[in-house]
């Protein structure tokens, strides 16, 4: 299993529009960034990822599951551009701040920090780890 981290704007797709999809989940359309959708070809069925309030909040609040893979994206024509199915699987008792993540030292290198615009990022096994600890779920959910 791999883990990612998907920002959203709550306005545009929020944590609980997420969770409202339930079981069959939601496509995470409208990517148009080459590496953002190269990170999602490599996604597996089964792989975990934080949903993360960009703009308003910059908090981890929730962690999802791929549930379809990659795919075209039907919000355009261009066959460039493709995304994967996500649906949400729990909240996380405590959401985790960007500054939170920031004065972690053991994240430094967390794309979160690093690669800041970047829509759809790689989260190490670590990083899931620390970040899963700080937001109240300490089995690594």
């Amino acid at each position: 299993m791999r883990y990612w981290l998907f920002k959203s704007e709550p306005f545009k797709w929020s944590w609980e529009m997420q969770k409202a999809k339930g079981a069959a989940g939601q496509e995470w359309d409208g990517v148009r960034n080459y590496q953002a959708r190269n990170n999602m070809r490599t996604m597996q069925i089964g792989d975990r990822g934080f949903f993360y309030h960009s703009n308003e909040g910059k908090e981890i609040v929730g962690i999802v599951e791929v549930c379809e893979l990659a795919h075209p994206d039907s919000t355009t024509d261009d066959p460039r551009w493709e995304c994967v199915d996500i649906r949400a699987l729990r909240d996380l008792p405590r959401p985790v701040t960007l500054a939170e993540v920031k004065a972690e030292p053991r994240l430094a290198d967390m794309s979160l920090v690093t690669s800041m615009r970047l829509s759809v990022q790689p989260v190490t096994e670590e990083e899931w780890r620390i970040v899963c600890a700080m937001g109240g779920l300490p089995e690594g959910a």
